[in-house]
């Protein structure tokens, strides 16, 4: 399996567009668990990454609290927005490896963010794929480029994989 590259920087300017994505969902879960934090930690984790600049154990807690927060919570909408949060969170995480896996960590956070607005929405796909053109306005270049330097992602069965799959297209134009 071929490696990309990197950077620091890639890293940090991730998990800036990460947590802007992430957050968009927050309510949907804070509705629901008013009394569970998690989710909102694990973004501010990513948003004190993107100015430190350091992977710290603490930060990878974080992600994985959002993943047990969204495992516990009943509702579909407030669980894929809890692993919005999470997938923010595991953004430095990202490995150099050129595998449709490691895309998914690229597109994670946006990709949930879109289906818990749809599941918010009683499945409704226009409130996703909002969430979607969204995403791709505010991606910076370099997450293009990161993204880019990845195999193209298939559009698979599942709504969630159709989502990576527009995503991902969108933003290798």
């Amino acid at each position: 399996m071929d490696e990309v590259t990197i950077s620091e920087e890639d890293r940090r300017l991730l998990g800036v567009w990460a947590a802007d994505c992430a957050v968009r969902a927050l309510t949907l879960f804070e509705a629901e668990a008013p009394g569970d934090g998690r989710p909102r930690e694990a973004i501010e984790g990513i948003r004190a990454f993107t100015v430190e600049g350091r992977r710290t154990a603490r930060l990878r807690s974080l992600a994985w609290a959002a993943q047990a927060a969204a495992r516990e919570v009943d509702d579909p909408a407030a669980s894929a927005a809890a692993r919005a949060a999470c997938c923010a969170a595991a953004t430095p995480y990202l490995h150099p490896l050129a595998s449709p896996h490691q895309s998914k960590h690229v597109l994670g956070p946006a990709v949930y963010t879109a289906r818990a607005h749809e599941l918010a929405a009683d499945g409704g796909p226009e409130a996703g794929d909002g969430e979607i053109r969204w995403a791709v306005e505010h991606a910076p270049a370099e997450v293009r480029e990161l993204l880019r330097r990845m195999p193209a992602r298939s559009p698979g069965r599942s709504r969630l994989d159709v989502l990576y799959h527009r995503l991902d297209a969108a933003l290798r134009h």
